[in-house]
């Protein structure tokens, strides 16, 4: 059966799948579920993944048991073939540029990301409103806000996407109010009919430069957030960048931009004020008053970034009607994501500071910039960016550097140049056991009141399984030598 049997580009829930072949691109968490949906629908499915790793073929074994076409370890374009598919279902991981995905648009084939494929999923009948949150940083930390807000208010929420949560499961097998999605740049160049209620980009900044193969690409794949969004476009007015996203954007009819802002907010917006976050934006009297949420100190930790955060969450959520109580209690009940300015422990009158999910310079920037002096663990796989300006910034704040990971000369280099009075300590071991070695150069070079602060700046796969592995293998070699929170 080839393509054309039926209109894919109206492919919804109630579709008759059994009519299509899909073929998905990658057998990561998104491209496991992806599968899995989609031959319990009745579509005719092949997998493909360049990875043969014993992780990649414990999922082949179980969507081969169920009628699948897995084909691992596919690494040229000889090995591909999609003449017979009706659609790419492509996962996060595959650049915009990649091969698959040129030979699928060059044949006329459509392309989706995992978010067009979860947004078809829905039921028909009972399908929850999405609500999307995305940045450069934060974004995790808002939609567990948010997702804390909506629980508060008594609503069935989950928080779903790029959180690690797989939306395609959540939509197949969830009965829900609302979902706070949480969404990375990588999952939204192949969405054209997701249609989120509201949505958010807290900032932008350099990153994924790699894969995307620039930064205006970048950019360009952020701003797709905004896309279609129905009820409030949210950006961040001390972001420029962010607002014209929304201006551009092509919004549905009677969508609303909506500003958050750290300082006093104009009509339309949210922002503090006296300690207090404030909505003026979604009441009724909002040219002559502002409706109070919480106390900054409701926010934790209350950094000055994380307030921006707190805020991102609070115009979602007020969006959807969520009562101000439920905006504060849900600030109290939220607990931080790990590995994500954790204290894992103090020696010797040093702090220890876990904020492994810092993957880019400015999450750095946000994490050095909330202590006084600094023992910096940075390194790892830079992604096409660029230290130099994050050097100059939180130089007067650095004691010393520790450096690891592949791209570690990168920011040595930056270092030398703009901050040539701070001690840098290069480790050049690539086994996870380095961390071991870390922490002890960061006694050696730290003093009573400094921070040893584990903020890379880079992404963690050049030594490690993830984020949360670096974090947890720094938390332990702490603990190891007499440390721990």
């Amino acid at each position: 059966m080839g393509p054309g049997v039926t209109d894919v580009s109206k492919a919804a829930r109630d579709s008759t799948w059994s009519e299509w072949r899909i073929c998905v691109a990658g057998l990561g968490v998104a491209g496991y579920a992806a599968a899995d949906a989609l031959v319990q629908l009745g579509a005719s499915v092949r997998v493909i993944d360049s990875s043969d790793s014993e992780g990649v073929r414990a999922k082949a074994r179980i969507l081969d048991a169920l009628g699948v076409d897995v084909r691992l370890g596919v690494t040229s374009d000889a090995d591909i073939d999609l003449r017979d598919c009706d659609v790419l279902v492509v996962s996060p991981g595959l650049p915009p540029h990649h091969a698959w995905i040129r030979a699928a648009q060059t044949r006329g084939i459509p392309v989706w990301g995992e978010l067009e494929l979860a947004w078809r999923l829905r039921d028909p009948g009972s399908a929850a409103p999405w609500l999307c949150v995305t940045g450069t940083n934060g974004k995790t930390t808002a939609t567990l806000m948010l997702d804390s807000m909506l629980t508060s208010a008594g609503l069935a929420s989950t928080a779903a996407g790029n959180i690690g949560t797989s939306l395609v499961d959540v939509v197949m097998h969830d009965r829900l109010d609302v979902i706070a999605v949480e969404v990375g740049a990588p999952q939204l160049p192949f969405a054209p009919s997701v249609s989120p209620f509201a949505s958010v980009c807290i900032n932008l900044a350099e990153d994924h430069v790699d894969h995307f193969g620039g930064f205006d690409r970048y950019r360009e794949a952020k701003a797709r957030v905004y896309e279609n969004t129905q009820v409030a476009a949210v950006y961040n007015v001390d972001d420029p960048v962010t607002r014209t996203m929304v201006e551009d954007a092509n919004v549905n009819e009677g969508c609303r931009a909506i500003g958050i802002t750290g300082g006093t907010p104009r009509v339309g917006m949210l922002g503090v004020v006296d300690g207090l976050l404030v909505d003026r934006a979604f009441i009724g009297d909002r040219a002559d008053r502002a409706q109070g949420l919480a106390s900054v100190v409701d926010v934790h930790p209350a950094a000055p970034h994380n307030v921006t955060n707190a805020l991102a969450a609070a115009a979602l959520a007020r969006a959807f009607g969520v009562p101000p109580t439920a905006v504060r209690d849900g600030l109290r009940a939220f607990v931080p994501a790990g590995h994500r300015i954790s204290t894992v422990g103090t020696l010797s009158g040093v702090t220890f500071i876990d904020d492994s999910k810092a993957t880019n310079a400015h999450a750095a920037l946000a994490s050095v910039s909330a202590y006084p002096s600094v023992i910096w663990i940075a390194g790892g796989l830079a992604k096409g960016q660029e230290f130099d300006d994050l050097v100059q910034r939180i130089a007067p704040r650095l004691s010393g550097a520790i450096l690891l990971g592949r791209d570690r000369e990168v920011i040595a280099s930056a270092l030398r140049r703009h901050a040539p009075e701070v001690p840098i300590v290069e480790v050049d071991r690539t086994d996870t056991g380095a961390m071991d070695l870390v922490v002890d150069r960061a006694m050696d070079l730290a003093r009573p009141g400094d921070t040893v602060l584990l903020a890379p700046g880079c992404a963690s796969w050049d030594m490690f399984r993830d984020y949360a592995e670096r974090g947890d293998l720094f938390a332990a070699a702490v603990r190891a030598r007499g440390g721990g929170a």
